[in-house]
C-alpha cells in the first residue's frame, strides 16, 4: 500500500527484529545507575525511551518480552490485537485502537517480563503506534524467545504461539 510506504519514508522507519517497523523518537538524557536497578539489568539505563511502531496486516509482531513495562499508544490506522502470556502462563488480549464504543483502548501497558505479540486486525491495513519504555529500552533486555521454548513452557497456548512466532 502506498500509505505504508509513505509512513515508512516520512518517519524514517526501519525493520524491527520482532516484525514491523520502528524508529526511536526519544531517549532521556538522564540515566539510572545499575546499582539502583533490579539485578536482572546489566548496566545503567536511561529513564525512558519512546519509539514509533508501524505494523502491517501482512506481518505480525512476534512473541517477545522485555524486562520493563511498555506503554502502547495508538495513533492511526487499524486496531491491533495485543496478545500476552504472563510468567505464570495466564493468557490475555487487548484491542488497541480508537473505536472506543467497541471496547478498543487508545493506550495500554504491558507489564515487564510478560511475553507479548500483536497483529493488525483488518486485512490490507496498517497500525501506527508509539511505545514508551521505562526504564529505557536496551536490546540487552529484549528476549525473542524461540517457538519451541515457548511451546515447551506454555503448551496450553500452542495455537497462538505457533501463529505469532517465526521460528
Amino acid at each position: 500500500m502506498h500509505a505504508i510506504s509513505a509512513l515508512i519514508s516520512q518517519f524514517q522507519l526501519i525493520a524491527h527484529p520482532e516484525g514491523g517497523y520502528y524508529r526511536e523518537t526519544y531517549r532521556s538524557q538522564g540515566t539510572i545507575a545499575a546499582t539502583c536497578l533490579d539485578a536482572a539489568y546489566s548496566g545503567e539505563r536511561n529513564f525512558s525511551t519512546g519509539i514509533y511502531f508501524l505494523l502491517t496486516s501482512d506481518t505480525f509482531s512476534a512473541f517477545h518480552r522485555i524486562l520493563q513495562d511498555e506503554a502502547w499508544h495508538f495513533y492511526a490506522g487499524s486496531a491491533i490485537l495485543l496478545h500476552m502470556i504472563d510468567p505464570s502462563g495466564h493468557y490475555s488480549a487487548v484491542t488497541i485502537g480508537n473505536r472506543f464504543d467497541q471496547g478498543e483502548v487508545p493506550q495500554f501497558v504491558v507489564p515487564g517480563g510478560t511475553w507479548f505479540a500483536s497483529h493488525v486486525i483488518q486485512p490490507d491495513a496498517y497500525a501506527l503506534l508509539g511505545c514508551t519504555v521505562s526504564p529505557g529500552f536496551d536490546f540487552r533486555d529484549f528476549d525473542l524467545t524461540p517457538r519451541h521454548e515457548l511451546l515447551k513452557r506454555f503448551p496450553q497456548h500452542a495455537e497462538i504461539i505457533t501463529q505469532l512466532t517465526r521460528v
